[in-house]
């Protein structure tokens, strides 16, 4: 920091602030919400609250996760978007329960991914949108539980094959990333979205019953998908018998009531 530039004095978090911060989710988990709180620095005292399921940190101003973090055993949500976070320390590879983790909109570096990420054997969601990643690790192919990929506003020229061909992938957000040709970006999510019609094995090599099954499971789809397509839309005002109906079969009533 520049000589004479003053670090920006941060809100102080004390354990009884923290545990006022608790908050229990619907449905039941004990979250600690520090988001929004003009924080500057890991609050260590959380540490000793470290059996929550879920830690917002998020939309403050902290620059550095201390290896520590990695005593949140439980907890299955992390969010630390919106901060001035440069790299992740290596433990958070021992947070195994983790199902979700929003890096989104820091300083991120290809450099400051540790490869420890591939230990997230659990995860679902990562979000690495908004740094400045120019590569992406191929360690995250690795993460065979992940659903949504989160890549956007990035560096990258291109995308791991590993990545894309993850087995529960659902999306993938590549967008507004330099990739050598702009139609790119599309390839891959159309790739992800051709994931729900992938055909794991050839009908010569079902058994009979089987086959039967699944022939009987796909005309009971397309039947729900062609019953939807035929169901007309109902009309807004549907319970009206027609506009104005009523009001034209009693209106000599009216008319001789308004002039008595």
């Amino acid at each position: 920091m520049a000589k004479g530039i003053k670090s920006p004095k941060g809100k102080k978090i004390t354990l009884n602030v923290a545990k006022n911060c608790i908050k229990v989710t619907l449905d039941g988990r004990k979250r600690l919400d520090l988001s929004k709180m003009g924080i500057t620095t890991f609050p260590k005292c959380i540490l000793r609250l470290n059996d929550v399921d879920e830690l917002d940190l998020s939309r403050n101003l902290i620059r550095k996760i201390p290896d520590s973090i990695s005593k949140f055993q439980n907890l299955r949500w992390l969010d630390l978007h919106s901060n001035y976070i440069d790299k992740l320390p290596e433990s958070i590879g021992q947070m195994t329960t983790l199902l979700y983790l929003n890096v989104s909109n820091n300083r991120l570096t290809t450099n400051g991914l540790p490869v420890e990420l591939n230990q997230l054997k659990n995860i679902r969601t990562v979000n690495l949108g908004l740094n400045h990643l120019d590569s992406v690790p191929t360690t995250l192919g690795a993460l065979k539980e992940l659903h949504e990929v989160g890549l956007h506003d990035n560096l990258l020229s291109s995308i791991p094959a590993s990545i894309s061909k993850l087995p529960k992938l659902k999306k993938l957000n590549t967008k507004r990333n330099p990739f050598p040709k702009a139609e790119e970006s599309e390839i891959f999510s159309d790739s992800i979205k051709r994931l729900e019609n992938v055909f794991l094995v050839e009908e010569k090599d079902l058994c009979a019953n089987c086959l039967r099954k699944c022939q009987q499971a796909r005309e009971k789809l397309n039947k729900i998908k062609n019953m939807a397509a035929a169901t007309p839309r109902k009309a807004i005002f549907s319970s009206l018998v027609s506009p104005n109906s009523l009001a034209k079969d009693s209106q000599e009533d009216w008319r001789l009531q308004s002039t008595e």
